[in-house]
């Protein structure tokens, strides 16, 4: 039975490999669609922070014509959109709508002493006008929390009671100014409501006037202001987001029943009713609670924003500053940038200054002309200006089987990847992939189409470097396992090397043994192959991206409402398993390998390289995900390539990896010990496919990075290959002046 199985574990590899390949022209159509998504938005809408200009213009002499002068600059200068917020009483004071006061104020702004045993707060509205808009809806307002609110007047001034301090009514939500809507309106500003859920009870009715005003006004989305969406506050025990991404009809299918349940669900297909789209902010902390449940019910339109802080809209050039709109808009799918601002006390020039001049400069370039602003080097790109709009996502039935087809080829990867360290397990370990994947499809559809996607990311880069190692060893050792053996180097050279192999307890047989000098090929044969291996190596670890692809195509991580999981195992496991593969599986048997391993000596030598490698593990780990650090250097380095040619690679991949790689193979072919540079060039294969790991990433610029990051490191490491046979022919000659002069002295 088990010579059966070694028989049918032999003939299934081919057949595996077709499965693979077949899952690979299924993924085509998919790869297709997603790249249509892509094209299907590309408008760019510029939003300022409404309230931060209100706080700024409150520091200045004249804050109603501050304000005026520079939404007519904000027009001119690109930005289309003004963001507003629920109301507040501070934006009420920063506006000039009026003004508020404590008990003890109010009686010393009316010549009284202060009434013991009261503590009020009291409102004075600046004209009649505000007056009535405003003192009806704080009336309603107030008496949503039963707290009194009384008439009062100061010098025929109307004004308000309210029988609250003022500290616990300056904290209470009040509705959107509609004195600030009509200003806005008439100024040109398309607006972006910032809509909370700290107004309850929720009410269906009151949230539906509300959205038929948005759309009245024009209102295509809105941005959540705080922690949760609108309607969650009371589903908060009752609704688990998982991370599950469910359709609209499954949402209301699979939540509980119940009052709070029925508010959030009610939100979103208000939203989906009245057309109105919502907006995703990037990289925060904590998601917005609620989100994903409303994102599926709008059907998922969702526009990303990136959001300039106030501290980062006053330090950066405006240069720098462009830069990041259009890396945001063309590498992470960002269709709306936010703009921030705040006043700042400047000691140095004893002034309350902003940054609103700064960032004119950075939307229309400055006043030299030296410096492209953002919104001509965005239209560079194809982006216009104008109101952000949702992807074009769709999601054709013909998906499904598809999806199955993928499936398969995924399973078979990561079955050929098991069989190559225990080859008794490839056709098991299929057919147990298949039953699993069929049960955890029932469970989760995203965690199978996640976990495949991983395994098969995984897989293929392992399996390239197994592969190339096999070929560099049939090109040194040939078919024969080595056994023993020295170093294939001239008698008197001989024993100063080996004295090096002992020091380091590297000698001996099986797992280090055979010979570490390979002669006899030239040096031009061995660069075009090592250029060739280069090349076949790439495309096989890029075998699985494809199917990575195929699996996610979802428009939930092109939004990052749901991320790829597994990337720091996707940047370790390859280089574990491929240096499992070369110390163990190599040379004599596995199990003599493994001893052979077990009895080394530890030496101060592998104490060191332990450490040096747990820092250079840490570092590489840090640079990984969305998340990853870089330097200064390298930060200028790499907004030169995205100037000079569009689309920056990565860094790590070019000017490291990929060099080191080429480097390894071309070594490895005369010298066993460079076996160690392939293993640590195998970061650029991960890299090759982590790269498309980003989904939020268009396709095309994953792709162009790819094939960019391979063609410049393919030149630097012909270039150091160069290097290395020049110092080594230096080397050579050296050593054979150094000879016959010690001939000469005998």
């Amino acid at each position: 039975m088990l010579q059966k199985l070694q028989q049918w574990n032999r003939k299934s590899v081919k057949w595996l490999w077709v499965l693979v390949i077949i899952g690979i022209i299924a993924a085509v159509p998919l790869g297709a669609s997603r790249v249509q998504m892509e094209k299907s938005a590309k408008q760019i809408e510029f939003v300022y922070n409404y309230r931060a200009l209100l706080q700024i213009a409150s520091y200045q002499a004249d804050p109603q014509q501050f304000v005026d002068e520079h939404l007519v600059k904000m027009r001119e200068a690109g930005i289309g959109t003004m963001s507003i917020f629920e109301g507040s009483f501070d934006e009420l004071i920063w506006s000039g709508r009026l003004t508020m006061y404590n008990s003890s104020q109010a009686a010393l702004l009316q010549g009284k002493a202060a009434t013991l045993n009261e503590n009020y707060t009291y409102v004075l509205f600046a004209d009649q006008q505000a007056a009535d808009v405003w003192q009806p809806m704080i009336e309603e307002t107030f008496a949503r929390y039963d707290i009194p609110a009384e008439p009062w007047t100061f010098e025929d001034r109307p004004g308000m009671m309210l029988r609250t301090p003022i500290e616990n009514a300056m904290v209470k939500p009040l509705p959107f100014d509609p004195m600030t809507i009509a200003k806005l309106k008439q100024a040109g500003f398309h607006l972006l409501p910032r809509l909370s859920d700290r107004v309850q009870p929720y009410k269906a009715e009151e949230a539906e006037a509300l959205l038929q005003q948005f759309v009245e006004l024009g209102v295509t989305r809105i941005l959540f202001d705080g922690v949760a969406v609108k309607g969650f506050a009371d589903s908060e025990n009752e609704v688990a987001e998982s991370g599950e991404v469910l359709s609209a009809t499954a949402v209301g299918e699979t939540e509980a029943e119940g009052a709070p349940q029925q508010n959030l669900r009610s939100f979103g297909q208000l939203l989906k009713q009245h057309g109105i789209g919502i907006v995703a902010i990037e990289n925060l902390k904590v998601p917005q609670k609620g989100f994903n449940t409303i994102a599926a019910l709008t059907e998922y339109n969702v526009t990303r924003v990136y959001s300039l802080s106030e501290t980062d809209a006053m330090r950066l050039s405006p240069s720098v500053i462009a830069d990041r709109f259009l890396l945001a808009a063309k590498d992470r799918n960002m269709r709306m940038f936010y703009l921030n601002g705040a006043p700042v006390r400047s000691v140095d020039k004893a002034a309350i200054i902003h940054s609103l001049d700064n960032i004119y400069d950075s939307l229309q370039g400055d006043k030299d002309g030296e410096t492209e602003g953002a919104i001509a080097l965005l239209k560079s790109f194809g982006f216009d200006t104008g109101v952000a709009k949702a992807f074009d996502y769709k999601q054709p039935s013909w998906t499904k089987p598809l999806k199955a087809i993928i499936v398969l080829g995924a399973v078979a990867i990561i079955a050929l990847l098991i069989g190559v360290f225990i080859p008794l397990l490839l056709l098991p370990s299929f057919v147990i992939g298949l039953v699993g994947s069929a049960g955890l499809f029932v469970l989760s559809s995203s965690a199978l189409e996640q976990g495949l996607a991983l395994g098969a990311t995984i897989a293929s880069p392992t399996l390239a470097l197994i592969w190339v190692t096999k070929r560099i060893r049939l090109h040194t050792d040939g078919d024969r396992r080595t056994i023993g053996g020295q170093w294939d180097a001239p008698p008197e050279r001989s024993k100063g090397w080996q004295g090096v192999i002992d020091m380091f307890g590297l000698s001996g047989s099986g797992l280090f043994g055979g010979r570490w000098v390979f002669p006899g090929m030239s040096a031009g044969r061995r660069l075009v192959m090592a250029v060739v291996l280069y090349v076949l190596t790439a495309i096989l670890t890029l075998v699985s991206v494809p199917l990575m692809v195929g699996l996610l195509n979802n428009i939930t991580y092109s939004l990052v409402i749901q991320q790829f999981r597994g990337v720091a195992l996707l940047h370790l496991a390859p280089i574990a398993l491929t240096a499992v593969y070369l110390f163990i599986y190599t040379g004599n048997s596995v199990k003599e390998n493994l001893r052979k391993l077990l009895s080394l000596q530890i030496t101060l030598f592998w104490v060191i390289a332990a450490a040096v490698l747990g820092v250079a593990g840490m570092y590489y780990l840090s640079r990984t995900g969305n998340a990853g650090s870089v330097s200064a250097i390298e930060m200028i380095f790499r907004n030169l390539l995205e100037t000079t040619i569009g689309v920056r690679p990565r860094f790590k991949e070019f000017l490291f990896a990929h060099p080191l790689f080429l480097l390894g193979i071309f070594l490895s072919l005369r010298y066993r010990a460079a076996w160690i540079l392939i293993i640590v060039a195998s970061i650029g294969q991960l890299s090759l496919v982590d790269t498309f790991a980003h989904i939020h990433t268009p396709l095309y610029i994953s792709s162009l990075r790819v094939v960019l990051g391979l063609v410049l490191g393919a030149i630097i490491g012909v270039v150091l290959i160069g290097v290395w046979q020049l110092a080594e022919g230096v080397w050579r000659k050296w050593a054979v002046q150094r000879g016959k002069n010690n001939k000469a002295t005998v």
